[in-house]
């Protein structure tokens, strides 16, 4: 029979992982886009930004990084006074992420995409659902390569004068299928379930 105490140390339970609903909102958009995200905490930093991707139909084309108070994870990158550590070396649990307010995702530094993350609830994972899932949002995403915030605010007010030559050079662009209005739980969670943990 073993006992509670075995060799002096007390035996630990192993806690139960947890899961992080996360506020996912893209900075400056009006009105806002948004996602609320369900992730596990052993999920990687780097799945995170791969579930980011998914949630707001961007492609990874571009860098990215995430900001923790000082400490910046992403694409890895040393150069001068700025060093980005691999996201693909840290968990949200090594990261402590479930007790911290909120911390930022930037996406294309060229065209400046900032993603204000907020921690909403910690749960317990619950049996018979995978993770991530994407459990509510409102619009579409901004398309890759529109041109940052500006271009993007400009795209929707063309799109809904589709008589002007701006009007139809936008919705050329962009396709017919897209609606900046829509948001399609459906869709993102199809690709979730592919991307898994």
């Amino acid at each position: 029979m073993i006992g509670l105490l075995e060799g002096g140390r007390r035996i630990r339970k192993k806690e139960p992982e947890k899961v992080l609903w996360l506020h996912a909102s893209i900075v400056g958009c009006r009105p806002k886009i948004w996602r609320r995200l369900a992730v596990r905490e052993t999920m990687w930093l780097s799945r995170l930004h791969d579930t980011l991707q998914i949630a707001f139909d961007w492609f990874d084309y571009q860098t990215h990084s995430f900001q923790l108070d000082e400490r910046r994870f992403g694409n890895p990158l040393k150069r001068d006074e700025l060093t980005i550590e691999d996201d693909r070396d840290v968990t949200l649990m090594d990261l402590d992420v479930s007790s911290r307010a909120r911390f930022v995702y930037g996406y294309h530094f060229g065209e400046g995409w900032m993603v204000d993350i907020g921690v909403e609830k910690v749960l317990g994972v619950e049996k018979g659902h995978g993770y991530p899932r994407c459990l509510a949002g409102e619009r579409a995403g901004p398309p890759e390569d529109c041109g940052g915030l500006e271009a993007y605010h400009d795209l929707v007010r063309s799109l809904k004068e589709p008589e002007t030559d701006l009007g139809r050079e936008w919705r050329e662009w962009v396709g017919p299928d897209y609606d900046p209005e829509l948001c399609s739980l459906e869709k993102i969670d199809k690709a979730l379930k592919k991307l898994g943990r």
